[in-house]
């Protein structure tokens, strides 16, 4: 069993990765023996993990990309290349939102949200991509969505977030195939909200904490733990057979509603 979720001598990138989600996903691969690139916009918070994990004995380095810049993905992923001397896996947990009813929505943040939800997923995996194929040994591709990408947000603004995500659902599923061929893998996870700092701040306001934990049915909501083992699964052999998939991670919600 061990051997299923062994990655020595892989290289992961990870963008998004000193996120609450994000750097418990890199903790999880660099513990399971890949070699971990954390991006994300700040250079100091993904080196900072970075030699956080390098000190717990493991081979890691941050990398400044801008999720929103195509050319900075690019060149963000040609580093990690560059670096290790190859890329087996892209954990992609870049993800915002901005709450906007439908009569509010403007034409900038939804912008903002497609670049950064959907757009940048569709071109971290096409500069990933790249490399896998040239190395010829196959890879592995896990997005990060949401619940959100099956069902709507009951009174709250989510027009830009819940169509992005629902659209990555489908991303996940044309990149599956068309990958395949390469021995490429492309899955996501679909978690309900997960208990980062934005996720804390919730506990303030009684009424919304108590009204989600009611429409979850395991009572609680998820850990970045649980995502980071779901993230270890789709990205290690144990899931050389799985792709074009999406494991919704929401504790029975989507058996319900």
């Amino acid at each position: 069993m061990k051997e299923l979720f062994d990655l020595q001598g892989k290289v992961a990138f990870i963008p998004g990765g000193y996120g609450g989600i994000g750097a418990a996903v890199a903790e999880a691969l660099a513990r399971a023996g890949a070699s971990v690139a954390v991006g994300g916009r700040s250079l100091d918070k993904a080196q900072g993990l970075a030699a956080k994990l390098t000190s717990a004995g493991h081979r890691a380095m941050g990398v400044e990309v801008d999720a929103e810049d195509v050319e900075s993905i690019r060149k963000a992923t040609d580093a990690v290349a560059l670096k290790f001397g190859r890329l087996d896996i892209l954990a992609n947990c870049v993800g915002k939102n901005q709450e906007q009813k439908v009569a509010e929505v403007t034409a900038e943040t939804f912008d903002e949200i497609y670049r950064t939800n959907l757009r940048s997923a569709m071109f971290f995996a096409q500069a990933a991509a790249k490399h896998q194929v040239a190395g010829g040994r196959g890879g592995k591709q896990v997005h990060l969505l949401s619940v959100r990408s099956l069902l709507g947000m009951r009174g709250y603004g989510y027009s830009a977030y819940c169509a992005t995500k629902g659209a990555l659902v489908m991303l996940v599923k044309q990149h599956a195939v068309e990958l395949a061929s390469h021995g490429i893998t492309v899955n996501g996870i679909a978690p309900t909200v997960v208990l980062t700092e934005t996720a804390r701040k919730w506990k303030s306001d009684p009424g919304r904490w108590e009204a989600l934990l009611a429409r979850i049915p395991l009572g609680r909501v998820c850990e970045p733990k649980d995502v980071a083992a779901a993230a270890l699964y789709f990205c290690s052999p144990a899931s050389d057979f799985a792709t074009g998939q999406v494991l919704y991670l929401d504790g029975g919600i989507s058996s319900t509603q």
